[in-house]
């Protein structure tokens, strides 16, 4: 496990090193900058609302998602991170509404941009989520090997995406492959994304997830109640922390919560 783990960090520094050299001097250089000139478009409320995609407003129904915005931007921070993968052991957990809900809670802190990255390549379910129309095809710009940023879109001042329309039937050779990680290198370099949160793949669905795992600082784990076992969650955070840093679970779908635990604050 330390020879993994002084793999990783070797890996990261190499990367940070690289990174260095391609980012502007300050934010302030961004604000009529790449960030700016992507496309802007205006999620569906409706379909929002419909796919239980909450955390856009504040209140009390985005508050745990806050908790969880507030928790991860402190780890991110006390270890100079900003990769953040979100899988499941499982199809069927709600990783893919999680990472959008949370990205959508980041982006209402007024210093914190946020880049979703979709890359369950064989389940694109993200546009769908946001009630937008089909056209973004983020895989097939990596497949190119060129950046094309009309593949990136922007939601107000802080949330953009990079998402697909498309499936593909074997999605790791292309996740795995050395041009992609120097495409998103140079995406976070251009945009200079605060956070960037890559949905992924379920971890023991495919290798899609693993393929990609190295290019990220850490991860997020959602289970759903009632339905991941213990033994999945066990495999699957055993296989992440072979491969990156593990956050913590994300218990999804809690239907029954005690009297105690529904309490809330006034508004």
């Amino acid at each position: 496990m330390e020879r993994i783990q002084s793999a990783l960090a070797k890996a990261r520094a190499a990367r940070d090193r690289k990174m260095q050299g391609a980012k502007p001097g300050s934010k302030s250089q961004v604000e009529t900058g790449p960030w700016q000139d992507l496309a802007e478009v205006t999620l569906d409320p409706k379909a929002l609302e419909r796919n239980r995609v909450i955390a856009h407003n504040p209140g009390q129904n985005a508050a745990s998602f806050d908790l969880m915005r507030t928790n991860l931007i402190r780890a991110l921070r006390t270890n100079g991170w900003s990769r953040v993968a979100i899988t499941s052991p499982t199809q069927g957990c709600g990783k893919s509404t999680v990472a959008l809900n949370l990205a959508l809670s980041l982006a209402r802190m007024s210093d914190t941009r946020v880049l979703l990255v979709e890359l369950d390549l064989r389940h694109p379910t993200q546009l769908s989520l946001m009630g937008l129309p089909q056209g973004q095809d983020f895989a097939a710009m990596l497949a190119t090997g060129r950046v094309d940023y009309s593949q990136i879109r922007r939601v107000g001042q802080n949330l953009a995406f990079a998402v697909n329309s498309r499936p593909l039937a074997s999605p790791a050779e292309l996740l795995s492959a050395a041009r992609t990680a120097d495409m998103i290198d140079e995406i976070e370099a251009k945009l200079r994304p605060d956070v960037m949160l890559f949905d992924m793949s379920p971890m023991l669905a495919n290798d899609d997830a693993i393929a990609f795992l190295d290019q990220v600082d850490c991860a997020l784990m959602v289970a759903a109640a009632d339905e991941t076992t213990v033994t999945e969650v066990d495999r699957c955070g055993k296989d992440l922390a072979k491969r990156t840093q593990v956050l913590g679970v994300v218990l999804n779908k809690c239907r029954h919560m005690e009297q105690e635990e529904g309490r809330t604050y006034p508004e």
